[in-house]
């Protein structure tokens, strides 16, 4: 439940009450789902476990009305008389940010986790490394960020036809601020899953250390396919075995993201390689849907569909779980409108209303797969989002359109826009979200003359 309550069971009440906080109770029942009883005595939650508890804080701030979600300024004081018995559909509700292309200030990836909560998001995927960028501190190889972390330039807008910015970008985390962050997001109960991308968009790391790649060159700053890749060579291996070692010294969780995606003539052997020392190290490895064709990935690999929904389905059938997130859908770079307003456009026409109604499970499995569908992650490539106000325009409201369909039963509701046109841009206007208004953009979320490509 994200937008308004669209529980298994909601009862109200017909009357206000005073709210003067809550008491959690832990019972049997869903991961995540929890019951919220409010009433002249108070706040009753009885919660599966943690994030259950979490998932119901959120419904009351919902409940408490849009000034709930300030920092500061009068409180609410009253919420309506109800019951509500929730649960989320998917244990895997995510977002993927790329902060490889154009990087976002640690402040902002802390804003991120406070959005992904509120809205009961619960995964965030990083996409530290690219060919554009690389945004993970290495100890071990120094240059990974002293070189690899900014470009000299950057093109503005779609790379046939656009000019150039004529100013560098850069920035990379510290170990101890991933550490932060990672912390951070598990006391909202938000897990961060890095992605370091092989063997393609490997630019920056060959920039870097050029006897990593078959071709040299410095940091891109285009955008697009490159077709310069890492090499095989065993140094080459060994080079990746040590900064995947950082990687998973610095991130906890269970899951650890290798890419694999978009490598020209690559064989595959170095994805194999590594997921499969991934997994020695006790933790899944997580890759686009092209690790499909590097060979027999390790047992526990979770493949995240792209290209469509055909690679996750795939995926299924062949005993890996899976993660969907086809760019047709989920993508919310993508253009909102085919309007001449949208800044850049690129991509197709991706609107609101098209977000809310997809359904994560594809047509046609039957629920034997040995694989197991987790989920679905929206989409966020930031070549053409150079700003955090770039992202919030892009993300919202889609995104929240994107959680409820997470979160709710597959039916869906008629009334969505009104309810969020209603009740929940209030939400993000208290939180200081700049999103693209249902009407289209405001003057100076525009940019025109910047060109795109729209398919």
């Amino acid at each position: 439940m994200n937008l308004l309550p669209r529980p298994v069971s909601y009862v109200d009440g017909g009357r206000l009450c005073e709210y003067r906080g809550w008491e959690t109770v832990l019972v049997d029942g869903p991961p995540g789902g929890y019951r919220l009883i409010s009433s002249d005595d108070g706040v009753l939650i009885e919660a599966h476990d943690a994030a259950g508890e979490m998932n119901a804080l959120q419904t009351l701030r919902q409940l408490l009305g849009p000034q709930a979600f300030r920092v500061a300024g009068k409180r609410p004081a009253v919420i309506p008389a109800c019951e509500i018995v929730d649960h989320p559909r998917f244990p895997w509700r995510g977002v993927m940010l790329d902060v490889a292309r154009h990087f976002l200030p640690k402040r902002e990836v802390l804003r991120w986790v406070e959005l992904l909560s509120a809205h009961k998001l619960n995964v965030l995927h990083l996409h530290l490394t690219d060919d554009q960028g690389w945004r993970f501190e290495s100890r071990r190889y120094p240059k990974l960020t002293e070189i690899g972390s900014w470009r000299e330039d950057s093109r503005f807008g779609d790379r046939r036809s656009a000019g150039m910015k004529g100013r560098p970008h850069g920035g990379f985390y510290t170990q101890d601020d991933l550490r932060e962050i990672v912390e951070y997001a598990l006391a909202r109960h938000v897990v961060v899953i890095p992605e370091i991308d092989i063997p393609g968009h490997s630019q920056a790391a060959i920039a870097a250390y050029p006897e990593l790649g078959v071709h040299g060159g410095g940091v891109w700053t285009d955008w697009g396919i490159n077709e310069r890749v890492l090499n095989t060579d065993k140094s080459t291996v060994d080079f990746y075995r040590n900064v995947f070692d950082e990687l998973m010294d610095v991130f906890p969780g269970e899951i650890i993201g290798l890419g694999g995606d978009e490598a020209p003539g690559h064989d595959g052997e170095l994805v194999r390689t590594i997921a499969k020392h991934v997994v020695r190290n006790g933790r899944r490895p997580y890759g686009w849907d092209e690790i499909l064709e590097s060979g027999p990935l390790p047992v526990g690999t979770i493949v995240a569909s792209w290209r469509g929904v055909e690679g996750g389905v795939t995926a299924l059938r062949e005993g890996h779980d899976v993660v969907m997130c086809p760019e047709q859908h989920v993508y919310l770079d993508y253009r909102q409108s085919d309007s001449p307003d949208e800044p850049i456009p690129v991509g197709t026409v991706t609107t609101l209303e098209d977000v809310y109604a997809w359904d994560p499970v594809p047509a046609g499995l039957t629920g034997a797969e040995p694989g197991r569908l987790l989920g679905a992650q929206a989409n966020i490539w930031t070549e053409h989002l150079d700003s955090a106000r770039r992202v919030d325009y892009a993300a919202f409201p889609r995104l929240a359109a994107f959680a409820e369909v997470m979160w709710s039963p597959a039916e869906k509701d008629p009334g969505f826009v009104q309810r969020l046109a209603e009740h929940h841009l209030p939400r993000l206007d208290a939180l200081g979200v700049e999103y693209r208004p249902l009407s289209g953009p405001h003057p100076w979320q525009r940019l025109p003359g910047v060109p795109g490509f729209p398919r």
